[in-house]
């Protein structure tokens, strides 16, 4: 059984393909398959996720796994949120969207609590899209530690460990993170097409 997932962040594969070792199935992403990005123009992250899933299920005949994700910072009002990849502009790095969040948050007085927030969809040929939605609670330090992770992570601290997300090994970071909730509640989805 071959299915796909519906990215070309390649931080956000290796930890959707880490998180479902023992699938027996094949974990393609939409590169692998040629397929090209799917714009992501939703106002939410599950139509984002659905639309993603939904259109490279068709564009490949494959099932599809699509997650959209991000930092939702209270002190911002819940921004950069569904706008998290591309805070600071289209095409902008990790470094660019850290560097965005922390002029956003000056002036704004610590601490910042903060959530990775996450849908994921699952969209079979001619079977109802399957929704399943996982966060993780924290707070934004100004100071990156860690070199671990991707994203917003060297500054997403995890007030139980004391620890960024950037700072935790791969599957301390699963245990505890939106995607890793997320996918644990799905698999038995994915699992039920291969049998």
């Amino acid at each position: 059984m071959r299915f796909v997932v519906a990215t070309h962040n390649p931080g956000k594969l290796r930890e959707i393909r880490r998180l479902l070792t023992g699938v027996p199935a094949e974990v393609l992403s939409a590169g692998d398959l040629g397929a090209p990005p799917v714009v992501e123009d939703g106002a939410t992250f599950e139509a984002n996720a659905r639309k993603k899933a939904e259109e490279i299920s068709r564009a490949t005949g494959l099932p599809a796994l699509a997650d959209d994700s991000g930092l939702e910072v209270d002190a911002l009002g819940g921004a950069p949120g569904v706008l998290s990849a591309r805070f600071a502009g289209e095409g902008a790095t990790d470094a660019m969207n850290n560097a965005r969040l922390l002029e956003r948050l000056r002036g704004h007085p610590a601490p910042w609590p903060a959530r990775y927030r996450v849908v994921v969809a699952l969209a079979v040929p001619g079977k109802p899209t399957v929704v399943v939605e996982g966060a993780a609670e924290g707070e934004i330090v100004a100071t990156p530690r860690g070199s671990g992770g991707f994203g917003y992570d060297p500054h997403f601290l995890d007030p139980a460990l004391g620890r960024t997300f950037a700072e935790l090994a791969p599957d301390e970071k699963d245990a505890r993170s939106h995607r890793g909730k997320a996918l644990r509640a799905i698999r038995p989805a994915i699992e039920a097409l291969v049998r």
